[in-house]
């Protein structure tokens, strides 16, 4: 059954209740230190789930009228037009501007582009055209402690480097650094909290407690873990975020130096460095060449083993041969022949 907010003429006590001053001056250090409260106008993206609206309740209680919401319908569950609605009226009530966004999905690219990839492409890309449109500075999404956690976890077992162990960033690459997360020092149940005390129940997406879901199962699973301090683990993500922008930054550097362009095709001097810088310079040069080239992490590094070893090797449709120990040439393969 639909849930319906009440009307603003009608608004309870429970929803003009104002938000702890220490609840709301924590948010506000944590916002400062990813844009200017005083002055930004930033997009809140509401699901209407507990943590999205206590990002919503805190951002409005901080900025007034700057803070705006949008809430994406994916189009994947029967229930989310009603939710999308819900949140609407939620909104309204509370005078804030509200939009709800909805597109139809990217088309399946190779391999690697599942059914979240595309709905999270499509999520950043309709909110960031609502940005646009109502001169939003920013777009706050409320991934928190327990998210990294769960990222974390989620991201060692598939083997994860450096840059996926930085987990979840506070102000990522994403829309040049637009994206911000002013959540990851917060817990799961601190942000409830917050939406239980302004009278509201939340929407709760059955995607999250349903087993078919990697994310979910381990949620369930970390519940009965009381040892695990997610914000100890979000202080990790933090350094890793940190040496991650470092290596990058190194091989910015390095590219400059060690990867020459020569007509149609570039060469690379990988001689005396260390195996990741290697591997990250040979990245760049396949996206230099083919910047639609899908990498998976296994793949590069078969790439990297062979170039090593003197052999040729092809990713996606780039060929790289090793001219020399100090020498190795990437081009873009020629178009294949159609029987």
């Amino acid at each position: 059954m639909r849930k319906r907010a009440v009307p603003p003429t009608d608004a309870p006590p429970e929803l003009t209740r104002a938000i702890d001053p220490a609840t709301l001056a924590r948010f506000a250090a944590d916002l400062s230190a990813l844009c200017d409260p005083a002055r930004d106008r930033v997009l809140v993206a509401v699901s209407g789930g507990p943590d999205s609206l206590a990002l919503l309740l805190l951002t409005h209680a901080l900025l007034g009228d700057r803070c705006v919401a949008a809430t994406v319908d994916h189009g994947l569950r029967p229930e989310a037009a009603d939710e999308a609605a819900w949140v609407a009226d939620l909104c309204a009530a509370r005078g804030i501007d509200h939009a709800v966004l909805s597109g139809p999905l990217p088309e399946r690219a190779g391999h690697t582009a599942n059914l979240s990839a595309r709905a999270r492409a499509l999520r950043y890309e309709l909110l960031q055209a609502h940005a646009d449109a109502v001169g939003a500075t920013h777009i706050a999404t409320a991934h928190h402690a327990d998210d990294q956690v769960e990222t974390l976890i989620m991201r060692l077992n598939r083997g994860a480097g450096v840059g996926g162990l930085a987990g979840v960033r506070a102000s990522g690459q994403r829309m040049g650094g637009r994206v911000i997360r002013p959540l990851l020092g917060w817990r799961r149940t601190e942000l409830g909290a917050i939406v239980a005390a302004a009278g509201i129940v939340a929407v709760e997406d059955p995607s999250n407690v349903s087993d078919r879901f990697d994310r979910a199962r381990l949620r369930k699973q970390l519940a009965a873990i009381d040892w695990i301090d997610p914000l100890r683990v979000a202080a990790s993500a933090a350094a890793l975020a940190d040496a991650e922008d470092a290596i990058a930054w190194m091989v910015r550097q390095l590219g400059t130096d060690r990867i020459a362009a020569d007509g149609d095709s570039l060469t690379l001097d990988p001689s005396g460095l260390p195996f990741e810088l290697v591997r990250r310079l040979v990245e760049q040069c396949v996206r230099q060449m083919d910047a639609s080239a899908e990498i998976r992490g296994s793949a590069l590094v078969r790439m990297v083993k062979a170039l090593e070893s003197g052999d040729t090797a092809m990713l996606g449709d780039v060929t790289a041969v090793a001219l020399s120990p100090a020498a190795w040439r990437f081009r873009k393969a020629p178009p294949r022949r159609l029987l």
